[in-house]
């Protein structure tokens, strides 16, 4: 099976494409340049995995344009990489993916819509650094997930049979808040590792300010049981990952 992983050059990107590899199909990793010929790029793939750029300022055109370009390749299965919680009135990007998803599944393609909960990896390098400073509350809970896993279940939505139509939001195995990230990180790489809530940047993004605003109120929940049924087995635990990942 040949995938065309659009957005395939970023962090998501390399984990679903070397998900695929690890399968057996073969993955095109595709980034801004192959917007110039969309169609041609597109010719002659089975499926397309659609990831869109990070806080992109119109996701639902740019998603619009990857559908309009795999319709004139004649391709039809897509997989769309949304988010957990997409429906968030007080998260503009969130908010751009649920748009984006309704672009999807008004489409004549035969989709499937993958949700993820934020990764454990991007605490990684702040707790490399012996401090896990985040810009939000320390105790709201959140289903951190493992890229690799979300990778993993992307391959199995894009080559098994089952899942057009279907809707699965990713989380990990138990939700974790950030203190109890650091407790684990303490743990598993044996020196101490803190958790401290800090002051956004004055010149952050907006969108990634409300979105700073919303995990200091409610966290970001995500329940295990899709991820499971899609890998056959339980989802890898924030001390799995780090036991992994933690040094590296």
């Amino acid at each position: 099976m040949d995938v065309a992983v659009v957005g395939g050059t970023g962090k998501t990107g390399r984990a679903v494409c070397a998900a695929l590899a690890g399968v057996g199909a073969t993955a095109r990793p595709l980034g801004r340049a192959a917007f110039a010929d969309l169609p041609a790029v597109l010719a002659g793939v089975d499926a397309v995995h659609l990831i869109a750029p990070n806080l992109h300022p119109d996701e639902p055109a740019y998603v619009a344009r990857v559908l309009d370009g795999m319709a004139e390749a004649g391709i039809r299965r897509v997989v769309y990489h949304s988010v957990a919680s997409p429906y968030a009135p007080a998260m503009p990007h969130h908010l751009g993916k649920a748009i984006a998803e309704d672009v999807v599944r008004r489409s004549d393609a035969d989709w499937t819509i993958l949700q993820p909960c934020a990764y454990v990896q991007n605490l990684l390098p702040a707790v490399r650094t012996g401090e896990l400073a985040v810009p939000y509350s320390t105790e709201t809970r959140f289903g951190l997930v493992d890229l690799d896993d979300v990778g993993a279940a992307a391959a199995v939505v894009l080559t098994e049979t089952g899942h057009v139509g279907a809707t699965y939001e990713l989380g990990g195995p138990a939700p974790v808040s950030v203190t109890d990230v650091a407790a684990i990180a303490t743990d598993v790489l044996g020196r101490p590792v803190t958790a401290r809530r800090t002051d956004p940047d004055e010149d952050v993004h907006p969108w990634l300010r409300a979105m700073f605003d919303y995990y200091d109120r409610y966290g970001l929940p995500a329940g295990p049981l899709p991820l499971r049924a899609l890998l056959g087995r339980d989802p890898a635990s924030v001390r799995a990952v780090l036991e992994r990942d933690g040094n590296t």
